[in-house]
């Protein structure tokens, strides 16, 4: 890398703190393990580490913050993004907030291992913050060292930069330091902890303001903290609804619960599982935060969760994501209740969420069948059928759709299912788990099952004007072809934990364009080989990091 000096690397950045200019904070200024009381945040300085290295960044938050791709590439710039290093203009800290976590109140929980560093302008003047995730100890840590591990860390990185690239809101990450050091963990909770190398991912995002910011002062009795931060929110974080009143933040709350839904669309549409949709875990901008045990679905499954500690439960898995964003959004309702009491107002909010996530999920399956429109009065039932045949046969849910968008039109000649079924398993690149083995091959009346709904399927784009060709470019539109797949992201982890960085990059350059077809990418779009079945980090993981 090369030395340049530190003014250099920083002169895009135009600093601006708000957050620590216009909240109360902690007046402890020790950093220690500590409840913290009546403060929205408390200052900390990271922790020094052994040999920042630069794992990879991203070209397009650089630019999005003001700085120039190059710059990342210097010795300055993992020092300033390690923690090493902090400029003078930088006022670090750390936020506190509470949260429901599995359903239960859990209490002060705050920025653990998590430090916002800096708030920054970029060329546009809009506002982002510079977090550093696992640049150590903070008041909130609990029982932790703050710190992070390589394999967790390539995952937030990775997956923050696909998210954004595949149309979800979400934050985003600027890069990923190694630390040089070891950090001790015990992956799985079993009693066998092993040394991991450490790293920072640096995140980035309007506002990293959760749920749990409001509730934690809510059930604290802490009113006026708690209406000096909604009235912050409003006015840096949603200034189009005007100066801070009741009618306001009802406006404003309206607004969460809409965005909440859009969002929650959007991981449905790509098959995403966040994994741990706590309180403490939900963005007030309606943006994916806090990627931990997250996972694309692979065989359709709406009960599949990848978090270990959800095995038993499932209460994040897949199918159980907009209930539960629904009920988050009416633990934040009864947060902002005291300022408001308006339940008349809240609730319309909470429909709002109901109206926005039904109309747009109707949208959402119409676009990725390659339909104009969703007609309730046939697509209602082509879509449950679809999703009872697709979780009958283990389909790669990805795989899947991309390649519906080969199917035509033209209705297929009267013959016999076997023919058919040769004919769609054929195009759409056998998208079937299990169906290479003969113990698990489906049995006829499953393919039979199949070949009709492929009629049905037919009939209705009869029905639709789209031409074919215009029907697959959209369909190749919100039907991605590439997602970061447990065993995809496990396998750069792997070589990363022996210096070798090379695939981490590759899959972020891959994943910057997931709908385009990319040749030399082509085993990344594979379904999840055998192997990677029951291997840890490529099916079910642990919140360990």
């Amino acid at each position: 890398m090369n030395a340049n000096p530190l003014s250099v690397s920083l002169d895009g950045l135009r600093v601006d703190n708000r957050f620590v200019q216009h909240l109360p904070g902690d007046t402890e200024q020790r950093n220690f393990v500590r409840q913290v009381r009546n403060a929205c945040y408390s200052r900390v300085t990271p922790t020094p580490v052994a040999s920042p290295t630069l794992v990879a960044y991203s070209r397009e938050v650089a630019e999005l913050i003001g700085l120039q791709p190059a710059v990342c590439e210097t010795e300055s710039f993992a020092r300033v993004f390690s923690g090493n290093l902090v400029p003078p203009t930088f006022d670090p800290f750390a936020m506190c907030y509470g949260g429901h976590q599995f359903g239960s109140w859990a209490g002060q929980l705050g920025d653990g291992r998590a430090i916002n560093m800096a708030e920054v302008l970029g060329p546009n003047g809009d506002r982002w913050v510079l977090q550093l995730k696992g640049a150590g100890l903070t008041p909130y840590s609990r029982t932790a060292d703050g710190l992070a591990v390589m394999r967790s860390s390539v995952r937030e990185f990775l997956c923050s930069e696909a998210m954004h690239h595949l149309g979800v809101p979400t934050t985003r990450a600027l890069c990923l330091i190694g630390t040089g050091e070891g950090v001790r963990r015990d992956m799985f909770y079993d009693g066998h902890p092993r040394n991991e190398p450490g790293a920072i991912c640096c995140r980035v995002a309007p506002s990293f303001l959760r749920f749990g910011n409001y509730q934690i002062f809510a059930s604290r009795g802490e009113l006026d903290v708690l209406r000096q931060l909604v009235n912050y929110t409003l006015t840096t974080d949603f200034p189009h609804l005007g100066p801070p009143t009741n009618d306001s933040i009802i406006a404003w709350f309206h607004e969460v619960c809409q965005r909440t839904a859009e969002m929650v669309v959007q991981w449905t549409r790509v098959g995403f599982v966040h994994g741990v949709m706590n309180t403490d875990n939900m963005s007030i901008l309606g943006l994916t935060i806090d990627y931990g045990p997250y996972g694309w679905m692979e065989e359709y499954d709406p009960s599949w969760t990848p978090n270990t500690t959800d095995a038993h439960g499932r209460r994040y898995a897949y199918g159980q994501q907009p209930a539960i964003a629904g009920w988050n959004l009416l633990q934040l309702a009864n947060a902002i209740f005291s300022l408001v009491e308006d339940k008349d107002g809240l609730q319309a909010g909470l429909d709002a969420y109901t109206q926005t996530f039904s109309g747009q999920w109707h949208s959402m399956i119409a676009a990725k069948l390659g339909l104009a429109s969703y007609d309730a009065g046939s697509d209602d039932r082509l879509t449950e059928e679809l999703f009872a045949l697709m979780y009958k046969s283990r389909a790669d849910m990805t795989i899947f759709f991309r390649n519906l968008s080969k199917v035509s039109k033209a209705a297929m000649p009267n013959q016999h299912f076997d023919a058919n079924w040769t004919h769609w398993i054929t195009l759409l690149q056998n998208p079937f788990y299990g169906e290479e083995t003969q113990d698990a091959e489906l049995d006829s009346t499953v393919k039979q099952l199949w070949c009709d709904w492929f009629a049905s399927y037919q009939n209705r784009l009869q029905r639709d004007s789209t031409s074919d060709s215009n029907r697959a470019t959209n369909m190749n539109q919100v039907n991605p072809k590439y997602v970061l797949r447990n065993y995809v992201a496990q396998l750069a982890i792997d070589r990363a934990e022996q210096g070798d960085y090379s695939e981490v990059r590759r899959l972020l350059e891959v994943l910057r364009h997931p709908y385009d077809e990319q040749p030399e990418a082509e085993s990344l779009a594979a379904k999840r080989p055998e192997w990677a079945r029951h291997r840890a980090g490529c099916s079910m993981l642990s919140c360990s990091s």
